[in-house]
């Protein structure tokens, strides 16, 4: 996901990010004004200065105590609006920025819910959670910061312009020509801080994901004492972040350094040639103390933008990244005219069914002809590779398929909605997930609006309500990340449970036992046993045993269906399924 993220313009970029602004047009109004407010409150002291200086040099009579009085009245009254105005936009500015980050951050969310299998087989969960927390962050003070800092700049310029171009405009021009030779140099280390700041953010991405997939695994590092090839990866990571850093900060610094060089020439322009305009007489000592004033003013002014530069930079990356992830297309969407999926049957019928996965052109399944009625129970056999789970994946179209057609009660799956489709499917899968929170919140899932007693009876029906009530807060009790605090045994059955409160009318269970001791997989069996009842059920099997009384069995390999029929058919048959059966009991 990461090498796929391209450098776009900034024009580009503000184009995608200023429909954001659109729910807080008022607050962004305001904001403004009092940015506009403040930035002419401090333009106003040169003036007075300039003022009182030239009545001090040229007529000291009328520099009066009362006149002195109303210049520093109007000036209180000019702060206590600043600071009013201040507080509005460090306040409401800020928190107009926080509204911004959260609709971006719900915008993503969503987003990454759209996306299928394939991206998230290769995305790093890491790398996504650095975009949607870090990333946003720098988008909020951006949100809020790159308006004001840019109207206050442009305030300053234009009003410090005409002033002084009144009073001097040989002066004022000599100083405003060195702005566009400080423009052309800044154009360049934004261009490079841009980079900087993209290899920062992605680097610290990796060493999320990193973090992540160790803390995840860290029963497997420890089983294999494996903490200081955990410490040498993740010190590995940290280096390249330094060196990247190191480059980020040297960029800056000349950046910085860049802007006080110019900074020294203003001045120096101003001191130096406004001294000796001073000394010919073409300039006035309140001019001059004016015009080193108001270009003190520009001069915080612009120190204010190229501070505000590395904020922006980092803004516009983020921007970025969050932009990458929103241009992600879906592989599957519904139809334009999709329908609801309701009173279903479960008669599933596989037509002509084709498939391969993007990035191999080799079918797992090639026209594949099948059909399953109602209530019946289909096993899949056979060795790896030979498309079991695929083809189970397929029915709640988690895939799109590359052939022909998946019809449920008659109706093709691409023209249904993908929601109600997958509320009519329960999937039990080997490899068992449980949300960090209570057993509660776990089997609940299954159906949001289900009652307490509906909850407890889809867990009586998997043979886990006696368990439940044996944890130190029954079902209140805290399962801990993916469900680290029970046994293998104990998370199916809560997963079983889940898809009982569902109550969907077809069923996939993929491997459920395979990973359980003999006691476990017993009563783990027993439940999916009742769960199968009524209910057209694929069971993707393991252990041969436990698919005897299966409706029909399909034996897949790579060359698709090679036998089909029951258990006592194949054994008799004496072909694939036979031998898998028998090298089964053997081992056992």
């Amino acid at each position: 996901m990461e090498n796929s993220t391209r450098t776009m313009r900034t024009s580009a970029l503000l184009k995608r990010f200023l429909p954001y602004y659109k729910r807080y047009l008022p607050i962004l109004t305001l904001d403004m004004f009092f940015a506009a407010l403040t930035t002419l409150c401090e333009i106003v002291l040169p003036l007075i200065v300039r003022n009182i200086t030239q009545l001090a040099t040229t007529d000291i009579t009328q520099l009066t105590v009362p006149y002195v009085l109303r210049v520093g009245v109007f000036y209180i009254a000019l702060r206590i609006i600043d600071a009013g105005a201040s507080f509005y936009m460090n306040s409401q500015g800020h928190i107009m920025g926080v509204y911004m980050e959260r609709d971006m951050r719900m915008d993503m969310f969503k987003h990454l819910h759209t996306l299928g299998f394939s991206y998230y087989s290769t995305a790093k969960v890491g790398q996504i959670m650095s975009r949607i927390t870090n990333d946003l962050f720098e988008i909020t003070e951006f949100a809020h910061h790159c308006p004001e800092e840019f109207l206050i700049a442009a305030i300053k310029l234009v009003a410090t312009f005409v002033i002084l171009i009144g009073i001097n405009p040989v002066l004022t021009l000599i100083v405003f020509a060195t702005l566009p030779l400080m423009l052309f140099f800044t154009r360049i280390f934004n261009k490079h801080m841009r980079k900087a700041f993209a290899d920062r953010r992605s680097q610290l991405g990796e060493i999320n994901a990193q973090v992540q997939d160790s803390l995840l695994g860290i029963r497997v590092v420890k089983s294999f004492a494996a903490e200081p090839r955990e410490l040498e990866k993740f010190e590995g990571s940290n280096a390249v972040f330094v060196r990247i850093g190191r480059r980020t900060f040297y960029i800056m610094a000349g950046f910085h350094t860049m802007t006080r060089i110019f900074d020294g020439l203003m001045y120096i322009i101003v001191v130096v040639l406004g001294a000796l305009f001073l000394a010919e007489g073409k300039i006035a000592a309140g001019d001059y103390v004016a015009f080193l004033l108001f270009i003190a003013t520009l001069l915080t002014s612009i120190r204010r933008i190229v501070d505000f530069m590395e904020q922006f930079q980092r803004g516009m990356t983020g921007i970025e990244r969050f932009s990458a992830i929103m241009d992600e297309k879906p592989d599957i969407e519904d139809a334009p005219d999709a329908t609801e999926l309701t009173d279903v049957h479960g008669d599933v019928t596989f037509d002509h069914v084709s498939f391969h996965y993007s990035d191999n052109e080799r079918d797992v399944l090639a026209d594949l002809n099948l059909s399953v009625k109602a209530g019946e129970r289909v096993a899949l056999v056979g060795p790896s590779g030979g498309g079991k789970t695929t083809l189970c994946n397929l029915i709640p179209r988690f895939y799109n398929l590359s052939g022909g057609r998946i019809l449920i009660d008659g109706k093709d799956i691409t023209t249904l909605t993908q929601r109600s489709l997958r509320e009519n499917i329960g999937v039990v899968q080997q490899d068992v997930y449980l949300f960090a929170g209570t057993v509660y919140d776990n089997i609940i899932y299954g159906s949001p609006e289900a009652t307490p007693q509906q909850v407890e009876r889809a867990a009586e029906m998997a043979g886990a309500d006696a368990f439940i009530r044996e944890l130190p807060n029954g079902y209140q009790t805290y399962v801990g990340e993916r469900g680290v605090r029970l046994s293998g045994g104990q998370k199916q059955r809560i997963s079983i449970a889940r898809v009982f409160l569902k109550n969907p009318p077809i069923l996939v269970l993929d491997e459920a036992t395979s990973a359980l001791d003999n006691e476990s997989e017993r009563v783990v069996q027993q439940s999916l046993d009742k769960l199968a009842v009524g209910r057209t059920t694929f069971v993707i099997a393991h252990r041969l045993t436990t698919i005897k009384n299966a409706t029909t069995i399909w034996v897949l390999t790579d060359q698709g269906v090679e036998e089909r029929g029951t258990h006592k058919q194949l054994m008799a048959a004496g072909g694939l399924y036979a031998r898998l059966y028998q090298m089964y009991t053997e081992e056992a």
